[in-house]
């Protein structure tokens, strides 16, 4: 089923999270719970005392950049317009943010089919955890019998606690997250599609997940495929019943949809894992 969601029916929530500092957030799209494709699409506002150690997941990230820096130390610097994936099982961080950011930020099951853990559960884990321990700078702690503590990375803490079983990760098939500046990128004419052009940004794993820039004038339309997720950076227009603008976004579910542009658009579209 289709989803659209704009920004401006949306409140901007600031919530308890597993990393160090302030975190604000608009959720956006979700996927099904429980499911090895389950997805959570969120437009995260974070600030300078955001606090995140040197990690992994078992699932996939895809992160857009739209104001500030986000420093991830020796993996680079995602600056406004850098896209980055970040796959299952592979390190990155720590990161820190200079002044304010705004991220747009997708994490959905990977290749591994290891899923993706939901927000709802995950809140709730990071609320029982608390009540035997702490969260401190992205860390777990629980104090030892004997004096100490006991640190664990605090996402890993809160799936191994909603799992009951202990997180294995899957083996990376790359060495590092990968950025991507779509500036350098070329658009390639749609020879099908009068006002429609594409910048391909990548497709990895053998999950076929895909990453491509459309660029769209004003009266052109565009069809977006099945379990594909859109983001618009620019412009406006309609999709079935709904309306979308800047910073709307889009989730095709089983079916394709269309898109018909009113002003000249740029869209982020994310094809989600072929599971």
């Amino acid at each position: 089923m289709q989803q659209i969601l704009n920004l401006r029916d949306l409140t901007m929530i600031e919530r308890v999270h597993a990393r160090g500092g302030r975190f604000r957030y608009y959720p956006l799209l979700s996927g099904r719970d429980g499911s090895a494709g389950n997805f959570f699409l969120q437009l995260s506002n974070t600030f300078n005392d955001f606090d995140s150690p040197r990690h992994r997941h078992n699932f996939d990230q895809v992160r857009v950049q739209l104001e500030g820096d986000a420093d991830f130390t020796r993996d680079g610097v995602m600056k406004p317009g850098t896209i980055g994936y970040f796959p299952e099982g592979v390190f990155y961080g720590p990161q820190s943010i200079s002044g304010e950011s705004l991220t747009l930020v997708l994490q959905f099951g990977g290749a591994s089919r290891s899923g993706y853990l939901s927000e709802a559960a995950f809140q709730h884990g990071i609320s029982e955890l608390k009540e035997t321990g702490r969260f401190e700078a992205g860390v777990y702690k629980v104090a030892k019998p004997g004096g100490g503590t006991r640190n664990q990375d605090a996402y890993e803490a809160v799936w191994e606690h909603m799992n009951g079983r202990e997180l294995h990760y899957p083996e990376s098939r790359y060495d590092k997250p990968i950025f991507i500046r779509p500036a350098a990128a070329d658009w390639v004419p749609d020879a099908q599609r009068p006002g429609v052009s594409r910048k391909h940004l990548g497709t990895f794993s053998e999950a076929q997940t895909t990453l491509s820039l459309i660029g769209l004038t004003a009266d052109a339309e565009v069809e977006v495929p099945p379990n594909t997720i859109v983001f618009v950076l620019e412009g406006k227009g309609k999709a079935g019943d709904g309306d979308w603008e800047l910073r709307s976004s889009l989730y095709s579910g089983e079916a394709a949809s269309a898109m018909a542009v009113d002003v000249a658009s740029q869209l982020l579209q994310i094809q989600l894992p072929r599971l």
